[in-house]
């Protein structure tokens, strides 16, 4: 592969469209004056060297990238809680303008290491100055408290090149289960405090007459 910018010209106008697409997901919730599932949404181009490496420890060809390595183009969607992840992906398969390839919940299946996140792998059709070019870019879902785990995560793994002492893989993990432990306790302190608002909505007369 000696045309890199070329190849990658595509792959950087799906990020930026789809950066552009899935942020008016969340204008849409603010319009409407509700509570939006979308936090933020972040977007990259997987770095050569990443893809390179990627390639080597997979044993793809390099004229194979393009089918073979699917989060060349990666966006990423940032909810505040668990259960916003799941009305995200319902919005993600009532979209026209991408094709849905394969769903990897890895919330409910977590990785070993204690990874969480819902992928989402995706068709996109560029318009280039050839023509229409679909390629395929990876949409992860997740919270904050999973994001902010994954991107330690990353960080030390690329520090420890992939070969972590044994008991930082546990504590990793236990550190894995205490974020998703936090993301479980603030979706019930929403529940019980969604619940108090109803209770209060429709008892507001009779509450009214007590005081």
């Amino acid at each position: 592969m000696t045309h890199w910018d070329e190849f990658l010209i595509p792959y950087k106008q799906a990020v930026d469209e789809l950066k552009i697409k899935l942020k008016g997901m969340r204008t849409h919730f603010e319009k409407e004056r509700t509570h939006s599932p979308i936090e933020f949404v972040t977007g990259r181009v997987k770095p050569i060297a990443s893809i390179l490496d990627k390639a080597a420890s997979k044993g793809i060809p390099l004229d194979q990238l393009e089918t073979q390595i699917q989060d060349i183009a990666g966006v990423r969607m940032m909810c505040q809680f668990v259960d916003d992840i799941n009305t995200v992906v319902v919005l993600l398969r009532k979209r026209n303008d991408f094709r849905i390839v394969e769903e990897k919940d890895y919330i409910s299946n977590k990785k070993p290491s204690g990874y969480r996140s819902y992928h989402v792998i995706i068709e996109y059709p560029v318009q280039t100055i050839h023509g229409e070019k679909k390629i395929l870019a990876e949409i992860q879902i997740r919270t904050l408290a999973m994001n902010f785990w994954a991107t330690i995560e990353h960080s030390l793994n690329y520090k420890y090149k992939g070969q972590f002492p044994e008991e930082i893989q546990l504590r990793l993990k236990r550190a894995a289960e205490a974020a998703f432990r936090l993301d479980e306790e603030m979706s019930e302190i929403r529940e019980e405090i969604q619940e108090a608002q109803v209770y209060f909505t429709k008892n507001k007369e009779q509450i009214d007459k007590q005081k």
